[in-house]
């Protein structure tokens, strides 16, 4: 059976002992922790693994923000957003270090992260420069026996598809949220799901509705009131990738432990 957990920073906890009785609030017994808190010395390490063991909170995977993304608008996060901005990308490489170490200590094999939009086009330079840091960084988490999975959204499913082929086998999976399609404007998320099911590593629980201005954001939902159609897909799931950890992410709102108690409810009817 999957299991089931909430995204440490849809919480927005400040430390690791407001993010288990956060945990706890939804009625959930996992979660996907962000590392970067603790690879800044924001969150005490040896603290943070005390406190979730202590309250038998298992840690499903790890997220890696980016440096300097800019969720503003599509354009902001197109030009700053994962391994695309040369001038952060040495910041990104050493995070990335400190993050597999991290990851490796609490025993994860699996971190999450966006790529930033990697261009459709294979003879695009920048394509190129991508998939080679894409690769640099995969092999930084890999060589501590950590597994990497691309946030699904700024592309297409086809063109995803493309650069895991290119990238090669065991470089990359794929971190499923069907809202970012949605969100991004990025495609049915169904049939995404079912392009990208073999690489599928893990899959975030969120909604949205679309956009009716194309070059927009969408705008998030309450799972269960967005465009996602959930009977769909998790029944696309249980085919392509049975088994993957699904973890709630709420990110807008001012009732998020209610909102991810509505999502949970969601999947376990599911």
């Amino acid at each position: 059976m999957p299991r089931l957990g909430v995204c440490s920073w849809s919480l927005r906890p400040s430390g690791p002992e407001e993010l288990v009785a956060g945990v706890r609030a939804c009625g959930l017994g996992g979660v996907q922790l962000a590392l970067d808190p603790l690879r800044t010395g924001a969150w005490d390490t040896a603290r943070t693994r005390r406190a979730l063991a202590d309250a038998r909170i298992a840690v499903l995977s790890g997220m890696m923000a980016m440096e300097g993304e800019d969720y503003s608008t599509l354009e902001s996060i197109r030009a700053t957003g994962g391994v695309r901005p040369d001038a952060t990308w040495g910041a990104n490489l050493e995070a990335a270090r400190a993050n597999a170490d991290l990851a490796a200590g609490l025993g994860l094999t699996l971190v999450t992260f966006h790529a930033g939009f990697l261009p459709h086009d294979p003879a695009d330079r920048e394509r190129g420069v991508m998939l080679d840091r894409l690769r640099t960084l995969s092999g930084v988490f890999v060589a501590r026996g950590v597994g990497v999975a691309l946030e699904t959204g700024q592309e297409s499913a086809p063109t995803l598809l493309a650069v895991l082929r290119d990238l090669g086998p065991g470089v990359a999976g794929v971190n499923f949220d069907p809202a970012n399609m949605i969100l991004y404007g990025m495609g049915d998320p169904v049939e995404a799901l079912r392009l990208l099911g073999p690489h599928v590593r893990q899959v975030h629980v969120k909604d949205a509705d679309p956009s009716p201005t194309p070059g927009q954001w969408g705008t998030e939902r309450v799972v269960g009131t967005g465009a996602v159609d959930w009977p769909r897909f998790f029944g696309t799931l249980r085919g392509v990738a049975p088994g993957v950890d699904l973890v709630i992410e709420r990110e807008a709102g001012p009732t998020r432990a209610e909102d991810i108690r509505t999502a949970r409810a969601l999947v376990e009817r599911s």
